[in-house]
């Protein structure tokens, strides 16, 4: 189900707020898009929701676009787009996320999980199971536009893997990506959020462009990206909140390597 196009924006006053002025790129982390019902974690918003998030946006300027062409934007001075992640690969972005994607004029990111096609969410205790994208809709994915990254093979947490199996786990899911899509991907995303200076120098060393954390902390940098958390509670005000938080937490530009620091746990969304 598609969100009504024109469906006013929530909170409508919180349009006329001013944009922040970030250095940092801004980028906005999704998970499933369907019914809310059950959502433990929180990582659920509605296609509805989701149409209003996006035309919130657009009342401000902005376009939501994937982390490759976001960076691009950035690197030439460019600040009117918005990044746009969805993670662990939900086979209900293709029927939910990618109508009210196009509706709005946006592009996005799909961290996938090419070792679990067609598989369910395994890592989450609570919570229904979540059927995540075969390998033939990881290319229609693809197809219709959108980045297609890796989130791993498996979703697991790189922090606790012996060399071989961290490599597995970027170079592998690279390959088997690039063999899907015939693109080699350029982003990474940290499962759980959760890195080392060892993780991130694995995935740099595995020939992605940049990684996506959560909260990065000190390990920030293009293989550290920080992102915000979106829920299905977010609408204008707390939208426009999470804008200034970023811009507050995150003034730098991200450098090219990660500082020496011990591993960063995210809590909350998975």
């Amino acid at each position: 189900m598609a969100a009504d196009p024109s469906a006013p924006c929530a909170d409508a006053p919180s349009s006329r707020l001013r944009p922040h002025t970030r250095r940092q790129p801004w980028i906005l982390t999704y998970h499933s898009v369907t019914d809310t019902d059950d959502d433990p974690y929180g990582i659920t918003v509605s296609p509805r929701r989701l149409g209003e998030q996006l035309a919130w946006l657009r009342s401000r300027g902005l376009r939501g676009v994937g982390v490759s062409e976001l960076m691009r934007a950035h690197a030439t001075g460019r600040r009117d787009v918005v990044g746009l992640t969805f993670d662990d690969g939900y086979a209900d972005f293709l029927q939910e996320a990618l109508p009210v994607l196009r509706v709005h004029g946006c592009t996005a990111t799909v961290f996938v999980l090419p070792g679990r096609p067609g598989g369910v969410n395994e890592w989450d205790p609570l919570g229904p199971r979540k059927p995540l994208l075969t390998h033939d809709e990881i290319r229609r994915v693809a197809e219709a536009g959108m980045e297609v990254g890796s989130h791993g093979l498996l979703h697991q947490d790189l922090t606790t893997l012996a060399d071989e199996e961290l490599r597995q786990e970027t170079v592998r899911s690279r390959e088997l990506i690039a063999d899907l899509t015939g693109t080699l991907p350029e982003g990474f995303c940290y499962p759980y959020g959760t890195l080392d200076r060892r993780v991130a120098d694995a995935v740099r060393s595995a020939g992605y462009g940049y990684g996506c954390a959560l909260a990065p902390g000190p390990l920030l940098s293009r293989f550290a990206l920080p992102r915000t958390h979106i829920s299905q509670a977010d609408r204008g005000v707390r939208l426009w909140a999470k804008d200034l938080r970023h811009g507050l937490r995150h003034g730098a530009v991200p450098g090219a390597g990660a500082r020496t620091a011990p591993p960063v746990r995210a809590g909350g969304p998975r």
